[in-house]
């Protein structure tokens, strides 16, 4: 009978030890539903509402219910993709064949498109580490960054007018981060509404 005893008690531990795993992992996705629900919801405050949740659902853990994370994380994506979009257009821009015109267009996109990286950096660096200044006018200089980092995305393709086959394929090159650096912005005035 005292052998029985061991195995009754290891039954009740496994038993307690399957409810509390059970516990938590009912839990932890009833926190990922409300983190991806929030996201949703601010998505929808933004021009490109269903870009916006695709591109930051899956950072849902990471970005949680946080405003400020979700801007930054916003922020972040906008960098990552004018990256891969800068490193497009110079690889465009190495083929043969274009006019002296679209050359010279071409050096000016890329120009600009350098300038969006750095103000889109600059933006994310302040974010990250707003140091000494007051966040009033952290949020200020970010708003101003970001919304520079967008013009020179949309003036990039200015230069094209003249040819509209060159235009359509820079601006199939451009509009995924113009899209994405808008919606970082609308969610970054978001954010800076909550710390006025």
């Amino acid at each position: 009978m005292e052998g029985l005893n061991p195995i009754n008690s290891l039954s009740k531990n496994i038993l307690i030890i399957i409810l509390l795993l059970t516990s938590s992992i009912s839990f932890i996705s009833t926190l990922e539903n409300s983190n991806v629900e929030f996201i949703k919801t601010s998505c929808g405050l933004t021009t490109y509402p269903t870009l916006c949740f695709n591109s930051l659902s899956m950072r849902a853990g990471a970005i949680q219910t946080s405003p400020k994370l979700l801007a930054q994380t916003a922020l972040s994506v906008s960098l990552d993709t004018m990256h891969t979009t800068f490193s497009s257009m110079v690889k465009l821009s190495k083929k043969h064949g274009m006019a002296p015109r679209e050359v010279a267009a071409m050096k000016d996109c890329i120009e600009l498109l350098g300038d969006s990286v750095y103000e889109l950096k600059r933006s994310l660096d302040e974010m990250i580490h707003p140091g000494s200044k007051d966040t009033k006018f952290v949020m200020s200089d970010i708003q101003t960054w970001v919304s520079s980092a967008m013009t020179d995305e949309d003036t990039c393709t200015e230069g094209f007018k003249n040819d509209p086959k060159m235009e359509s394929v820079v601006r199939g090159k451009i509009v995924n981060v113009a899209h994405l650096t808008s919606n970082a912005l609308a969610l970054i005035n978001s954010y800076a509404s909550l710390t006025k």
